[in-house]
């Protein structure tokens, strides 16, 4: 996707476009405007939203041809305001933890907000999900495609510095839809770690099923491990998953050594299959026997946060489903968590003049 244009913001949306029946409506949320907008192509679909640029549903068929919602999500959108299950989100500044809420940067010391415990999470208590995004760009036709913008302000949540970030939702085949992230420091060096917090559940968000009985395969030899005590804060090492409950090299269900892992799964995993020109890799496959559906996850980022939905505790959700404890699993390709205080990490610090990149293909097949 080219991005050599300067990104445009718009203060306000003045449209809705109502999916359910393609008309148009107006819904106002805190003075502005809330759209909600349709890609698909054929019996495969998606709904996003400018709220947090979120993913609110992905509409798949099964082996038996029946259309199914595969992500969790709620049933209206004030469910969203103040959300912290991240339902489908875009989540940033950056996403996951920063240790103590706090990070050093040409020693100049910053403060983020502290949302989980003593650490920041997802950005802080408003982070990117808990903002309205601008529409950029809407295309229709055989490869449908929506980009939103947004301009995180110098100290929103305690960042350092101006921001511009798109985000890209395509849908690039039959069955495959692609996320692309950009994001830009305008006037200062800043940490950046975009991710997506979608919930997937390949049997239907609503079907009643959890995930535990999915077949999970990640192509990660190491973890991240965290430290003792609670906080899900890495230690610096990367610790080989031979051996231990966190071994998904080759597809395995998550509920057969679930009890081995205080809390259940949720972890850094070390990407390191192999890279094309692009340096994207396979990350996941994820499926699931009785619908026959399979997902496959491609991304250019060295991390992914493998989640069992271990916080989920009896959401009602669309059409009323009641998402108890493992109803969706995440996938969250991103850079190390706590990256900003392990230098042997990858890097998460850009500066003005660099550009952030993150792209994920999201491919389905059915197993009939």
């Amino acid at each position: 996707m080219a991005v050599g244009k300067s990104i445009v913001l718009l203060c306000l949306a003045v449209a809705l476009l109502a999916i359910g029946n393609g008309g148009v409506a107006a819904r106002k949320l805190d003075k502005q405007s809330l759209g909600f907008y349709e890609l698909r192509r054929g019996e495969f679909s998606m709904v996003v939203t400018n709220w947090g640029a979120t993913i609110l549903a992905v509409r798949i068929p099964d082996k038996n041809g029946h259309i199914d919602d595969v992500v969790l999500g709620y049933k209206d959108i004030g469910s969203y305001v103040n959300d912290t299950t991240y339902f489908g989100a875009l989540v940033g500044r950056v996403a996951n933890r920063i240790a103590g809420g706090r990070f050093t940067i040409k020693d100049h010391a910053y403060h983020t907000y502290r949302n989980d415990g003593n650490n920041t999470l997802h950005g802080g208590h408003r982070g990117f999900n808990q903002v309205f995004w601008t529409v950029r760009e809407r295309v229709t036709g055989e490869f449908p495609h929506i980009t939103f913008s947004y301009r995180s302000y110098d100290g929103e949540q305690g960042f350092p510095g101006n921001l511009d970030v798109l985000v890209t939702y395509k849908i690039d085949g039959d069955l495959s839809y692609s996320v692309t992230m950009y994001a830009r420091p305008l006037d200062k060096p800043t940490p950046v770690n975009l991710a997506q917090h979608t919930y997937w559940n390949l049997r239907g968000h609503g079907s009643g099923h959890d995930v535990l009985g999915h077949a999970v395969q990640i192509l990660a030899s190491a973890v991240t491990p965290v430290a003792a005590g609670g906080g899900l804060i890495p230690t610096g090492a990367v610790a080989p998953v031979a051996g231990t409950p966190f071994d998904f090299r080759r597809p395995a269900a998550p509920g057969a050594r679930i009890a081995e892992v205080e809390g259940g799964y949720d972890i850094n995993y070390v990407l390191d299959g192999e890279t094309d020109g692009q340096g994207v890799r396979k990350a996941a496959v994820v499926s699931e026997a009785a619908s026959g559906r399979v997902l496959e996850l491609w991304a250019n980022q060295p991390g992914l946060q493998f989640y069992t939905g271990n916080f989920l505790k009896g959401d009602v959700g669309k059409g009323g489903a009641v998402y108890a404890k493992h109803a969706g699993l995440c996938l969250e390709t991103q850079d190390f968590p706590d990256a900003v205080h392990e230098p042997g990490f990858p890097k998460e610090v850009y500066r003005p003049g660099q550009v952030y990149k993150h792209y994920m293909l999201y491919k389905f097949s059915i197993k009939k």
